[in-house]
């Protein structure tokens, strides 16, 4: 166990260790496969849970490491490394000898709950999330989650970064939920992950990626060093919290003249902020914009996988059109768009989609969502508040700096349940100062 008391900002990094299963599991590995890559040049992807009370910081550390070695027993996945075989075909593998996950514990006396949950943006939470501007291609050097727990003034700060080469939100809050019921007093998990991702595409697809500088993001700013680089413009987050009704309100505007197959809960949110960032970034009719909806495909796949699945299952689902349409149409147009692009988004289309990608491997920057885009990930069905490890509810959820863009959505269920909705938007500075004042956005008419 390093102490090594490193100070950042206003937290103090004290201890750094590494835990892994106490069972001896032996060698095991999983190719990785065509769902997975294109996210290797993304960012590890972090979640930051906040918890009152807490007293006993030292106590709760030894109980989250406890459960944390049991519950890796099952997700041993995530314990493990990024490898190449000799065919330079990714794989995720797991040995008994490797270091494991990465703990870190920090101190942050002055900072107290409150003041981080009532944080729109992200600045704040910098110094309490692992991993920053880490590729998850660098999982080959290191572990494939880090996790930093942080003792606030009157709470516990939980920081996380999954490598998202081998995992989505489904199966990170899969995880999540199965530690936090380990460390509640279960004695095993409840639902093992369902480790066998071939089972979803078994090609084997060799990709030439084999340091971060082979990444597009570091190729491009490489190659362009003549060209002076054209920095991108400072962006603000901001959550803002859609209430039961207002939810209920925006659907109901959305399907009022639609009467005969009305837009779920998700289409009719997604047209609501489609057309409300597009009026805040003041787009010409003529230019283009697009809706990304990070799309679970455990349903969709010819057989379906079970929800269990442990890995990436997610395609990137996208609908362009003119920002003239979007702006003169009612709202539902948007709706329309959307619904239609998912409902198209058969197994027949995924494996028309995976085929051409193993013809062609793009391996996407993560801003890479497109033009004027909007683009949707997690969502308001994870039980991201159920996430409780003995000690209550978390107070807040939120996502870290990573995989941050103009336009990037993040969707969580709201602190009160029901049919509420936290909408965590990243935008051009000035275009969140109009979002923040549409009152049409925020249903204040």
């Amino acid at each position: 166990e390093i102490a090594n008391n490193k100070k950042v900002g206003s937290v103090k990094i004290v201890t750094s260790t590494n835990v892994k299963p106490k069972k001896i599991i032996g060698r095991k590995e999983c190719q990785l496969v065509t769902f997975d890559l294109p996210y290797l040049a993304f960012y590890y992807n972090q979640k930051l849970l906040f918890y009152k009370g807490c007293e006993n910081f030292e106590e709760i550390v030894e109980k989250l490491k406890d459960g944390l070695v049991l519950v890796l027993e099952e997700f041993y996945q995530l314990a493990g490394k990024l490898e190449k075989d000799e065919d330079g075909v990714f794989k995720v593998v797991y040995d008994d000898d490797m270091v494991g996950v990465e703990v870190v514990t920090a101190v942050a006396e002055e900072v107290d709950v409150a003041e981080l949950t009532a944080e729109d943006g992200t600045s704040k939470f910098k110094e309490l999330l692992p991993y920053n501007g880490i590729l998850n291609l660098e999982g080959m050097q290191r572990p494939l989650l880090a996790v930093q727990l942080t003792k606030l003034k009157d709470g516990l700060a939980i920081g996380c970064a999954f490598n998202h080469a081998i995992l989505d939100g489904t199966s990170t809050w899969h995880f999540m939920s199965s530690w936090a019921d380990i460390c509640n007093g279960s004695t095993s998990i409840s639902i093992p992950p369902f480790l066998e991702r071939t089972k979803a595409r078994g090609t084997r697809v060799k990709l030439d990626l084999s340091q971060p500088s082979d990444a597009p993001e570091h190729a491009k700013s490489a190659s362009n060093a003549d060209v002076a680089a054209k920095p991108d413009p400072p962006l603000r987050e901001k959550v803002f919290k859609f209430s039961e009704s207002a939810i209920d309100q925006i659907k109901s505007k959305v399907n009022a003249n639609n009467p005969s197959k009305p837009f779920s809960t998700f289409q009719s949110l997604s047209a609501h902020i489609w057309q409300a960032v597009t009026r805040a970034r003041e787009l010409t009719l003529q230019d283009y914009t697009v809706y990304t909806v990070f799309a679970d495909c455990r349903k969709r796949v010819d057989p379906p996988m079970p929800e269990n699945y442990f890995g990436n299952l997610i395609q990137a689902i996208f609908t362009v059109t003119g920002a003239g349409l979007i702006l003169t149409n009612p709202v539902e147009f948007g709706a329309d768009l959307i619904r239609t692009a998912i409902e198209s988004h058969n197994a027949e289309a995924i494996n028309k989609r995976n085929d051409e990608w193993e013809k062609n491997p793009i391996i996407f920057q993560y801003k890479d969502a497109g033009v004027n885009c909007v683009a949707v990930g997690s969502s308001p069905r994870f039980k991201v508040y159920d996430v409780d490890f003995g000690w209550g509810r978390p107070e807040s959820v939120r996502s870290g700096l990573n995989n941050r863009f103009d336009g990037m959505v993040y969707l969580y269920p709201g602190k009160s349940g029901g049919r509420s909705i936290d909408v965590e938007i990243s935008l051009e500075g000035n275009a969140m100062e109009r979002l923040e004042k549409d009152k049409e956005f925020l249903m204040e008419v």
